[in-house]
């Protein structure tokens, strides 16, 4: 997977960062991701977010044959070491791969939760189908024709957007849209994107919610500064 994946993305110097509250968001609604809690087992055991797997960073080197096969899983990394497990990660191919902004105090902050005992070693990743989804193909079809009844929201970033969006479509960062509502247009169906799908399945929930017709695309998508796009599926 490319740069995305979750819903807020930012960068940090070198890294790429999520956003806790997101982190809730995917918890929540069931999406496949890898959380991985990179402190001694020990450590984690005494309170971990729930869903974590334990693969301490002075380990991590070694497990690499743990980790999915499917090279777009969202990865999410917390705990000690995240600046060199991220490197480290990503190296692997990992490319939707982002460390825990703040870690475990912004995410109790936030209203996380924690879970104390011993922690799963073994890594589980399982892409669900989403209702919602879009099929690629028809994807393609509406961003190189358009269509009167249609229209293709782009819900990256505003610092991710300007670095190229399909022609015609509208960028309304996902954590945005509700307040800014009134700039979707209700008479068409919006098909949401960002660059993994988690982001963009987010902005349809929420218009789902406020009874928009809409859909979205659930598949990695890179888009240079001509318009000229490149999707694969997850």
């Amino acid at each position: 997977m490319f740069h995305d994946g979750l819903p807020v993305w930012k960068k940090g110097g070198n890294l790429l960062v999520s956003e806790p509250k997101n982190l809730k968001d995917m918890i929540e609604k069931d999406m496949a991701f890898v959380l991985v809690d990179l402190r001694p087992a020990g450590e984690a055991a005494e309170g971990f977010i729930p869903g974590a797997v334990s693969v301490p960073a002075k380990v991590l080197a070694e497990a690499k044959a743990k980790f999915p096969a499917d090279l777009s899983a969202p990865v999410i990394l917390y705990g000690s070491g995240t600046e060199d497990a991220f490197k480290m990660v990503r190296n692997w191919g990992y490319k939707d791969t982002t460390v825990l902004r703040g870690g475990l105090d912004a995410w109790t902050q936030a209203g996380g939760q924690l879970k104390t005992g011993n922690l799963e070693t073994a890594i589980s990743y399982v892409p669900k189908p989403r209702p919602g989804e879009i099929a690629i193909e028809e994807f393609k079809a509406l961003a190189e024709k358009g269509a009167a009844g249609k229209l293709i929201l782009d819900v990256r970033d505003a610092d991710e957007a300007v670095s190229g969006m399909i022609r015609g479509a509208l960028n309304i960062p996902a954590g945005e849209i509700k307040a800014r509502v009134a700039e979707i247009p209700k008479d068409k169906e919006i098909v949401t994107h960002c660059t993994t799908g988690i982001r963009a399945e987010m902005a349809y929930d929420d218009l789902l919610e406020l009874g928009f017709k809409v859909r979205f695309l659930n598949a990695v998508i890179q888009i240079d500064k001509y318009g000229k796009y490149e999707i694969i599926k997850k």
